[in-house]
């Protein structure tokens, strides 16, 4: 499963809500460490379809879900399991320690 682009308007369902874990990335167009795990990120929601969802919020265009969490920089990960924060990452990081994190997490 693709990654999915979630909103303000749409991430208490996508999130919260779901049935499965969730890893959420804050990021924006301009931040260049986003843009490095982004492809990471893509691959991880591929290979772990089923297990766990990935969403992506551009905190541009949705800034309320960002700053209901205390995001102040990006990129950040959050981890949710049955609608809660069970661990939370800052900053870029190579795909094997983003799988590392979300195992140890789930």
């Amino acid at each position: 499963m693709a990654t999915v682009s979630v909103t303000d308007a749409t991430f208490d369902e996508e999130v919260r809500k779901s049935d499965v874990p969730v890893v959420v990335d804050f990021w924006a167009e301009w931040c260049g460490p986003c843009r490095m795990i982004g492809p990471s990120l893509e691959e991880i929601s591929e290979e772990m379809a089923g297990k766990i969802k990935v969403v992506k919020v551009n905190v541009d265009e949705n800034p309320d879900s960002p700053a209901t969490l205390g995001v102040r920089g990006i990129p950040a990960l959050f981890l949710f399991k049955d609608g809660e924060v069970v661990s939370n990452k800052i900053g870029a990081a190579p795909k094997a320690a983003l799988q590392s994190w979300i195992n140890e997490s789930i």
